[in-house]
């Protein structure tokens, strides 16, 4: 990926206002990679006092996503599966991670985990895309 294209999709990926609404953030992309981070606030606790699975699974789901559009063709979810495998106290920076395991003519595959900064894993996700025929980056 040249540094220009970089920039555009970064810039682009940065324009998510529901990853902005949970102080998601984009780290790094690359073809068919992205890293993401996000820190567990008070507002994202469930009724048990621990982060809730949903913000959570929107942190995997950002970096699945800006993985998955990374090659320039807009890619939509067609299925995504989660295992949570610890929890965090709030404060705690999670990273997402997402790596192309398959990529095809019209579908891909991701590996998505999700750590703490110190390499804890808390989740493990797969998802699937459709890959349609339009650009990402002109949409």
């Amino acid at each position: 990926m040249d540094q220009d294209t970089k920039q555009r999709t970064m810039q682009k990926l940065r324009q998510d206002a529901y990853a902005d609404l949970l102080g998601i953030e984009l780290v790094d992309v690359e073809p068919g990679y992205s890293l993401v981070s996000m820190t567990v606030r008070d507002d994202m606790l469930s009724f048990h006092n621990l982060p809730h699975g949903g913000a959570i699974f929107s942190l995997a789901d950002a970096a699945f996503g800006a993985a998955a559009n990374s090659h320039g063709v807009t890619s939509v979810a067609l299925n995504m599966e989660i295992s949570y495998l610890r929890t965090v106290a709030p404060g705690t920076k999670l990273m997402a991670e997402a790596t192309e395991e398959h990529l095809g003519r019209r579908t891909a595959l991701y590996h998505i985990t999700v750590n703490t900064e110190n390499g804890d894993l808390v989740a493990s996700c797969h998802g699937v895309v459709y890959r349609k025929k339009e650009s990402f980056l002109d949409s």
